[in-house]
This record gives C-alpha cells, sequence and structure tokens, in this order.
C-alpha cells in the first residue's frame, strides 16, 4: 500500500458506520425492545463476541460453520470465531453453571453478530440481533410464551395483526413425516430439511429434481396417516388454536417451516412481513432441547427466537413506524456572551440532575446563530440564559418548530422537561 495516499473513509464492505442520529433510532429499538422482555420478565446477559470455532462446528448450520464464518487463528494457536448467532454462547453459559442457575429462566440479549455473507437488501455481515431465551421448561406454555411474547415486541412497536403474519412447524413433526416415508439415516434428513429450507427460492420442479426418495414426506404430513405423524401435526394444530384463543390471530400452520440451525427439537416458528417487499424473515424461533447437553450432562429444555435490526429496521419503514429517540437533548441552554457560560452551566446541572437532558452553549455565536445550531442539532426547545435569567426568578423558552414562547419559573423548568 502506498502511505501517501490517504486511507478511504468507506467502512469495510457489509458494515455499517453508525452516527450519532442512526445510533439513536437504533438505540431507541433496542430499548423499546428491553422494555417488553423486561416487562414479561426477562433479563438481559451478555458474552463476548469471540467464540471458540469447535462451539459451532458440532451443533449449528453446516453452511454457515464452513462459509460464512469469520474464523481465524489467533496468536497462541486456536481456532477463533466472531459468533454468527448466539444460541450456542447461551447453551455454554447454562451449561458452566448448570447447578447455581434457578430453573426454569428467561434472559435476553442485544449484540452484534457476524456472517460472512454477500451484502444485499436485508443482510449485511455485521447485523445487531436480540436474542430471547426460556430455558427450563418443556413444550407447553412456554412454547405460548415465547410465540405470544414475539407478537406483542411487534405490535409494542405499532405493528398490526394484519403487518406481519406468524408461521408454525415442528421438527418433531417434519422427523415423523421422514421416517413415514422410509427417510431415515440422519444425513439423509439432514439434506432433506436443508432442501426443505430452500424451497421457497426455487421452482417444485427444481425442488423435486434436488429431493431423494420416492415420496415427499410433506405429502406423509399432509395425509398424516401414520400415527406418529397424526400426534405431532395434532400438538402442533392445538398450539396454534390456544394462540388464537389468546388473542395471536395472525399465526398459521406451515408444514414447511424448518429453520436452518440443526438444534432444533421441536416447535419452530418464523415471523413475516406481510407486504412482499420485505421477503426475509423477521423473527425466528423453536424449540432446542438438546443443544445444553453437548457440553455434558442432561438435556435442559428450552425454546426461544431471534430478531436482526436489518430486517426489523425494513419492516418499520415499510410500515411507516418510527421509533422516538426518547435520550436526545431536550433543551438547548443558549449564552449571550462567554462569561455567561458558568452560571448557564450551574442551572443546566440543576436541571440534569432532575432527569432532565440539557446542552450549553460554549461558542462565542451570537444567539441568533445558536438558535439556528439548535434547530439544526433537532433540539426542540431553546432558551437563552443571560445575566437576567441568572439573578431572577424565571426564563423564557422558546419552542422552535412553532416560535412561540412560554415564561417559565426556574423552579418549574425541570418538571415541565421530564414529565
Amino acid at each position: 500500500m502506498d502511505m501517501s495516499e490517504p486511507l478511504s473513509t468507506e467502512p469495510y464492505k457489509g458494515v455499517r458506520d453508525f452516527y450519532p442520529s442512526d445510533w439513536a433510532r437504533l438505540s431507541g429499538v433496542f430499548e423499546k425492545t428491553r422494555s417488553v422482555l423486561r416487562s414479561w420478565g426477562y433479563e438481559e446477559y451478555q458474552a463476548s463476541p469471540l467464540e471458540p470455532s469447535e462451539l459451532y462446528q458440532s451443533k449449528g448450520n453446516e453452511e454457515i460453520i464452513r462459509e460464512q464464518t469469520f474464523s481465524f487463528e489467533d496468536r497462541g494457536g486456536r481456532r477463533v470465531t466472531l459468533r454468527p448467532e448466539m444460541t450456542p454462547t447461551l447453551a455454554r453459559m447454562v451449561a458452566a453453571k448448570r447447578r447455581e442457575l434457578p430453573l426454569p429462566f428467561r434472559w435476553f440479549s442485544i449484540g452484534n453478530r457476524f456472517r460472512y455473507e454477500r451484502p444485499q437488501r436485508g443482510r449485511l455481515r455485521e447485523f445487531f440481533q436480540t436474542d430471547v431465551d426460556l430455558v427450563g421448561l418443556p413444550e407447553g406454555e412456554a412454547d405460548l410464551e415465547v410465540v405470544m411474547l414475539a407478537s406483542n415486541i411487534m405490535t409494542s412497536f405499532g405493528a398490526t395483526p394484519q403487518d406481519f403474519a406468524i408461521r408454525i412447524n415442528s421438527r418433531a413433526l417434519l422427523g415423523a413425516a421422514c421416517r413415514a416415508v422410509g427417510l431415515t439415516d440422519a444425513e439423509g434428513v439432514r439434506a432433506y430439511w436443508q432442501l426443505l429450507d430452500k424451497k421457497s427460492k426455487m421452482s417444485a420442479e427444481e425442488f423435486e429434481a434436488a429431493r431423494a426418495g420416492s415420496k415427499d414426506p410433506l405429502a406423509a404430513v399432509e395425509e398424516a396417516t401414520d400415527p406418529e405423524v397424526a400426534t405431532e401435526k395434532a400438538k402442533v394444530l392445538a398450539l396454534i388454536e390456544t394462540l388464537k384463543s389468546r388473542g395471536v390471530t395472525n399465526v398459521s400452520f406451515d408444514p414447511e417451516i424448518v429453520r436452518g440451525f440443526d438444534y432444533y427439537t421441536g416447535m419452530v416458528f418464523e415471523v413475516n412481513d406481510t407486504d412482499p417487499v420485505n421477503p426475509r424473515a423477521l423473527f425466528g424461533g423453536g424449540r432446542y432441547d438438546g443443544l445444553v447437553s453437548m457440553f455434558g450432562g442432561d438435556p435442559i429444555p428450552a425454546v426461544g427466537f431471534a430478531f436482526g435490526d436489518v430486517t426489523f429496521l425494513d419492516f418499520l419503514e415499510t410500515h411507516n413506524l418510527e421509533v422516538k429517540n426518547e435520550y436526545a437533548p431536550q433543551l438547548f441552554i443558549g449564552t449571550p456572551s462567554p462569561d455567561t457560560i458558568p452560571a448557564a452551566q450551574t442551572f443546566a446541572n440543576e436541571l440534569r440532575t432532575a432527569g432532565a437532558r440539557v446542552f450549553v452553549n460554549l461558542s462565542a455565536k451570537g444567539l441568533g446563530d445558536q438558535i439556528k445550531e439548535a434547530d439544526r442539532r433537532g433540539i426542540p426547545l431553546f432558551m437563552a440564559y443571560g445575566a437576567d435569567e441568572a439573578s431572577g426568578d424565571s426564563v423564557r423558552i422558546k419552542t422552535l418548530a412553532t416560535g412561540s414562547e412560554n415564561i417559565v419559573a426556574k423552579s418549574d423548568v425541570a418538571s415541565s422537561l421530564t414529565k
């Protein structure tokens, strides 16, 4: 590289820079999500994005592991991977303290994930994902809760049931259907599931040409004449009817939902935008009762889901659902001259102590230019704080959007901003 050439200002391909307004929008999504999850009793956890590569090699999606991970050898000769997903990390953490953790527990995590994919709409190489898990309860009420919770997150952003659809299937049902048509070897079953996961992107002819075996397991699901298939299908349909009875009306059975990861063992589901402009799944998840046991010990039942910020932001934009930034400055305090800055900062600190978010001018600009700066920064209120305001009992607050001004007692400013 020619060191005389200036470095590029472009970020690495497939990742994003977040300037304050961009990060404020994403942070607003995170905070609303946190609020909903905490209201359901879920606790936030976190872990490093670096994991030993073998964590993803024994359980997961073979294509992701082989082709889509950022993996490298560290200086100690260890193979390391930037996490492409969070569930194996959760399983590792649970296995490490399984005797100490009170079951069941409800955890969630929000953080960045990395996959070496071709950047396109809905997919980047770095994305932020929310993972939600209920660990320690068998299928039944736990499965119902996570689907209802996923629906609640969607509606908390203003989405209506007509804006999104929840599609449910069962890995146990698909497994029974494979056995019913004579597909019993593990590799053959895995290959069929991987093919089924791609079916929506293929023509019927391409799917049939790629499928091995005389009879499609989907036909066994539809007929449900095999006793095991009938039992598993009835369980999925009963789950769906219960969800409808509890207010989740936009839910349906879809035998082609399989999810890409090998660790799913029971119910699987996806949440999709009903607007075809966003074809990728918004949410995905299901039951994974065997993942913790790969670290030794007995299996611990678990169910959960995850959603990424890229597709979710596309959804919010498509449906005109804006996320309010609750952390931007509320008030710009202008200073008529530099010698009034100390008194302005003292008053600003009183407001900050009361919970207000205040920006104080520290430049030598005139008040007119300071008002323009406040407007450019998107700060809604402006107040000049000079000698008269410092010695008086009231201040004049200007609402920049309308130009209107109100005289407010200094003792009432904080409450007017934080109410």
